[in-house]
């Protein structure tokens, strides 16, 4: 699988990571648009969560997978959906010794938790004392993107701070900024703040930042303390992930790490262009072999 390359995953610090996948959303846009075309092929994908889409013939989550599995220190990979899809990742996970899979007990959107709950949850139920790799579950990045490089960038910010933590950032369009979260960042790469959709003039920044977080072991805890100060607020204010990042930076060290770019499964016309990509990588590696 092209996107993700294999990591060794053994670190040399004593540091120990689990993975978690957040898909408990309901890809309400998704269906939307699978439900206005006259594709056949398209409409048969209703019903599909979108981290089980197809890409290049493979579900979109197993990219992930093949990537994290074979890391000696990232045995546990952890995904969180919903009633509605529970089965299907349940059969999917067949293949997967390494993956369980939770559900968050909702059955619609009206009842969904937020990442941050579905996250805080997975930490609960199976008492995890480890650092952890939160990924969501409908993101692949550009094929130019390697796992290992970003565990080796963690393990050296680990060495100098334990308490440290890495997120990934690419640099957005100007008229992007208001469908991100910005992140504003100094010299040393830390993340200074975190502004939700801002408009272009808002911030002289671009730092787009994906789903896809490093936390230490001594931030799990600020999970529940988030939660708990949120816990009178709208859905919105604590359903992204990146409200959370907003509100970790000014608590604990959080650094960026670069990336080329990513592809966000939301709604139809950014599937096919996800799945054209890698299309298109394949065939031009088969042309080149």
């Amino acid at each position: 699988m092209p996107c993700i390359a294999k990591s060794s995953g053994e670190f040399h610090t004593g540091l120990k990571m689990k993975a978690v996948i957040l898909a408990a959303g309901y890809g309400t846009r998704l269906v939307k648009d699978l439900q206005s075309v006259r594709n056949q092929k398209m409409q048969d994908l209703i019903g599909t969560p979108k981290a089980l889409l197809p890409i290049r013939g493979f579900p979109l989550i197993s990219y992930w997978i093949e990537a994290l599995k074979s890391g000696q220190d990232l045995k546990d990979v952890f995904i969180v959906t919903n009633e509605m899809y529970y089965g299907k990742f349940k059969e999917w996970a067949k293949n997967y010794p390494s993956v369980t899979v939770i559900s968050d007990g909702t059955s619609t959107n009206e009842e969904r938790l937020g990442a941050v709950s579905c996250l805080q949850l997975t930490i609960e139920k199976f008492n995890i004392e480890d650092g952890i790799i939160v990924i969501g579950g409908d993101t692949l990045f550009y094929e130019d993107f390697h796992l290992q490089d970003v565990l080796k960038k963690y393990e050296v910010l680990y060495l100098d701070n334990n308490e440290a933590n890495l997120v990934l950032s690419y640099i957005c369009k100007d008229e992007e900024t208001k469908k991100y979260g910005i992140m504003e960042t100094d010299e040393n790469q830390r993340i200074r703040a975190v502004k939700e959709k801002p408009l272009p003039t808002d911030t002289a920044s671009r730092r787009a930042c994906p789903c896809f977080y490093m936390f230490s072991k001594h931030t799990l805890p600020c999970v529940k303390e988030f939660l708990d100060e949120k816990k009178n607020t709208p859905i919105d204010e604590k359903d992204a992930p990146g409200h959370f990042l907003s509100w970790l930076v000014t608590r604990k060290p959080v650094y960026f790490y670069s990336i080329s770019g990513r592809f966000d499964v939301g709604n139809l016309a950014s599937y096919l262009l996800c799945n054209e990509y890698f299309q298109e990588k394949i065939i031009k590696l088969n042309y080149l072999q």
